[in-house]
């Protein structure tokens, strides 16, 4: 796995007022063109991408950041999903997934994403191959994001009424994403199997954000 770099916009201080341009953050976000840091979670079905972004979320709101998250969209799609999707089906994932980030993008300081264009194609690419033409735009939008996480397989998928269960395909596709982050050279955060309680932690060191909200130690 490639090892992620440091984020844009480390500090907090840098975060608040990070603009396009080089700007001044006047306070209206939409006027200095402001735009969110993106932090993505990526990974197979199953492995804990959803809590993650919930935690981290958290973590960031006691930073007094603004934050929302972009959810597994997925769920929603009107067509088949796992080992049923089709190229339609997905091409409506990844295009709703980037709708939704563009949605956000200029209201909240930090953007918490379950999945990023790459997970949306390593499923496309597992159900009906490589789609040459989608590729640009696919390594073009992968640059938007401040910090791609990749959640490690710790355990076979549950079935919670929409995720497939099979561990086969749960592999597949985590060996799929594996090999589009290599061809594609995208710098990518690794999560250790072990050490499950640290991963939010691990996360905001490579933010280069504080654990706990800085004026606390006025107090202790």
């Amino acid at each position: 796995m490639i090892p992620a770099p440091r984020a844009s916009g480390q500090a907090l201080g840098t975060l608040l007022g990070r603009v396009q341009g080089g700007a001044r953050w006047t306070g209206d976000r939409r006027r200095d063109n402001v735009v969110a840091m993106k932090i993505a979670f990526i990974g197979t079905h199953g492995v804990g991408k959803t809590t993650l972004c919930f935690e981290l979320a958290a973590a960031l709101k006691r930073l007094d950041l603004s934050v929302d998250l972009v959810k597994e969209v997925a769920r929603a799609c009107p067509l088949p999903i796992n080992r049923d999707t089709t190229h339609d089906a997905q091409n409506w994932i990844l295009h709703s997934q980037v709708a939704r980030e563009i949605e956000l993008a200029g209201v909240y300081d930090m953007i918490v994403c379950d999945r990023a264009v790459l997970d949306n194609y390593a499923y496309m690419v597992q159900a009906a191959g490589r789609r040459p033409e989608l590729e640009p735009f696919i390594r073009h939008w992968l640059a938007t994001y401040g910090l791609l996480v990749k959640v490690p397989v710790v355990a076979p998928p549950s079935f919670d009424g929409t995720r497939d269960t099979s561990v086969e395909f749960q592999l597949a596709i985590d060996r799929t994403l594996d090999e589009l982050l290599a061809e594609f050279a995208v710098p990518c955060l690794a999560l250790p199997r072990e050490d499950r309680d640290g991963w939010v932690g691990l996360v905001l060191r490579a933010l280069e954000l504080p654990p706990t909200p800085p004026q606390l130690g006025l107090f202790g």
